[in-house]
């Protein structure tokens, strides 16, 4: 059985993978940057280590033994990509060679659809690639000097470009449970989407088996994001959008972006969001099969959303007089 290492492991995708690897006993070693949120992970038959991508010096011990990487630890967010280069670029290299020191042989890298401009047509392995925001033009160098990497040094290399990953854990269903949604946009634009319990399983799939080379994968009803938020509000009607134009949106978001940085933070608004949720970014039917070769559990957020709204649901008590909502 391989040893396998997840990074990112207490991010959002990354506990789906980890789970879903200790639920297979394949005791997994998940890789931890801060401390603390360890926490997340202590009831799994894992190994847990703690090290920093941007550290390479840290990176050594936790390869001792393995096998396979997944690779999902980096800034997830539209940045600009100065600042993300750090994490997704550099990061990402520094972990791949640590890799090929160590012996791996097989790294899996969580790409992005944000390699790509508006392609309302439909995605698939040959629609070209352009990205349009910081976060896509970091994922995209990052996939091109990993893939480069590892040929010449004789590891299995796989991305996987993923689409709008959602589960009850993501930002989005965060919202989602509060009641309201700020969309900057009319939200009819298409967008691929994906559940993530089978990006989970496409990830472990790319590790487990012979797969090589950069794949799209998504569900198989590619829609609005206005369709997206009426299937939810069909089993949670409580659910408003709000939205805002998009123009008003940006301008708003570029504000932010120079005033975050004075204070020493980070835009949780960045402009850069603006533009990618706005993006066309629909991907043909069928992806998930022809990458992974079995069926999706979730194959439209018709069969998602409902269960995410599901794994949603928090379990305390409180008088039933005092609940009016």
């Amino acid at each position: 059985m391989k040893k396998i290492l997840v990074t990112g492991a207490t991010g959002f995708i990354g506990i789906e993978v980890s789970k879903q690897l200790a639920a297979r006993g394949w005791n997994p070693r998940l890789m931890v940057r801060r401390p603390l949120r360890g926490i997340m992970l202590k009831n799994l038959p894992a190994e847990v280590m703690q090290a920093d991508l941007r550290s390479p010096g840290s990176i050594e011990r936790i390869l001792e033994g393995v096998e396979a990487i997944i690779h999902l630890g980096a800034r997830a967010a539209f940045e600009p990509y100065p600042r993300l280069y750090p994490s997704i670029v550099q990061g990402s290299l520094n972990l791949l060679r640590a890799a090929i020191r160590s012996g791996v042989s097989s790294f899996i890298f969580g790409g992005s659809l944000m390699v790509y401009r508006d392609t309302p047509d439909g995605i698939d392995q040959d629609t070209p690639v352009a990205p349009a925001s910081g976060y896509g033009q970091a994922k995209l160098e990052a996939e091109r000097r990993l893939e480069s990497e590892a040929k010449k040094a004789g590891v299995r290399f796989v991305s996987l470009r993923l689409p709008h990953v959602y589960g009850a854990h993501s930002l989005l269903f965060d919202q989602v449970r509060h009641g309201r949604i700020y969309f900057p946009g009319k939200a009819d634009n298409p967008f691929a989407h994906i559940h993530i319990a089978d990006t989970a399983r496409a990830l472990i799939h790319a590790a487990e088996s012979d797969l090589e080379g950069i794949r799209v994968i998504a569900d198989n009803q590619s829609c609005t994001w206005n369709e997206f938020f009426e299937t939810v509000r069909t089993y949670y009607p409580r659910l408003r959008v709000t939205h805002v134009p998009e123009k008003i949106s940006y301008a708003g978001a570029r504000i932010l972006d120079v005033l975050y940085p004075l204070v020493g933070q980070s835009n949780p608004y960045p402009s850069g969001a603006v533009s990618c949720w706005n993006l066309s970014l629909p991907v043909k039917p069928g992806s998930f099969r022809q990458v992974c070769g079995f069926d999706l559990q979730f194959p439209s957020i018709h069969d998602g959303i409902p269960a995410v709204l599901d794994d949603s649901i928090s379990f305390y008590w409180l008088p039933s007089n005092l609940d009016l909502m």
